[in-house]
């Protein structure tokens, strides 16, 4: 029995979409084949035709088999479409980053070695068990415990990065808050300052002396205040640079991780086998064009 080079899992599972695929080319076929049964069944009836109807006819045919053909592949078209969402929606659940190549839809090597596979996997089926093409939902790959340690160093440092994200902005926050007490402060000094050269020509002689130990205590006190804030302020400012630099390295290890994990599963089996499945059933649907085309100028 031809291989397609994939594990025990992997090959049923493209066996059950040829099988589907196979279902939905039979019932086509059958489709097309009741278009010209129905021709020949209600107009055929006659023993002549003029050259007007006859070409009445075959347009008719021709509309009718156009629009089949044409809904076939369409159809296929979309199907593969959704065989596609399902691989990637599964490829980012582990933050990968999938890649096709186009240009290997057309290897006739690569078409024929599927057509070989097909025919010697569906020719003896009946000596085969049936595997049920009903699956769930598809399920993360599983390639080992490198993945899955990237994996959670991944979830790990995401996490870390939110955290210090929410920290930065505490800090940020709190810094902001400390420089307008500062600004209040400073303010009130000057304020105060004012009052006094403003009174000091209407107090008395004996108050003055009161009033300057009053201003000099109540500056002792703002100096003091002010000091604490300076320092408060220093503290926090280092405090949000030492989370900035955490938080850039965080983001390095996050980004180095993803790398990581991308190149790991780009040299696993299932992402080779993978991107040879997208590249087979790409140039299967080449080669139905030009068996259609062939067919439409034998017509």
């Amino acid at each position: 029995m031809a291989e397609l080079g994939l594990n025990e899992h992997h090959q049923n599972e493209v066996i059950n979409y040829m099988r589907f695929a196979r279902s939905k080319r039979g019932l086509r076929l059958k489709t097309v084949d009741a278009c010209f049964q129905d021709l020949k069944e209600s107009r055929l009836v006659e023993e002549t035709f003029t050259m007007d109807e006859v070409m009445e006819v075959l347009n008719g045919l021709q509309s009718v088999v156009h629009s089949e053909v044409e809904s076939e592949l369409i159809n296929t078209a979309y199907t593969n479409v959704l065989l596609l969402r399902q691989l990637f929606s599964q490829a980012e659940k582990w933050y990968l980053k999938l890649q096709t190549d186009i240009s290997e839809l057309e290897n006739r090597e690569l078409l024929e070695q599927i057509a070989e596979f097909e025919k010697a996997e569906f020719t003896s089926s009946s000596k085969k068990p049936i595997i049920d093409i009903t699956k769930p939902k598809l399920v993360p790959i599983n390639e080992g415990g490198t993945t899955e340690l990237l994996n959670k160093e991944i979830l790990r440092l995401q996490q870390e990065n939110e955290k210090l994200k929410s920290r930065l902005k505490t800090i940020e926050i709190q810094t902001t808050n400390a420089l307008d007490e500062k600004s209040k402060l400073e303010r009130t000094l000057q304020d105060l300052q004012i009052d006094q050269e403003n009174q000091q020509d209407f107090i008395k002689a004996h108050d003055l002396d009161d009033l300057e130990n009053t201003v000099a205590a109540l500056r002792d006190e703002f100096q003091k205040t002010l000091n604490d804030q300076t320092e408060n302020q220093k503290s926090l400012e280092q405090n949000l640079a030492a989370a900035k630099h955490d938080l850039l390295r965080v983001q390095e290890q996050l980004s180095l991780a993803e790398k990581e994990l991308e190149k790991k599963f780009q040299q696993t089996a299932a992402y080779r086998n993978m991107k040879e499945i997208l590249t087979k059933k790409n140039d299967q649907i080449k080669d139905l064009r030009k068996r259609l085309a062939k067919y439409e100028s034998e017509d």
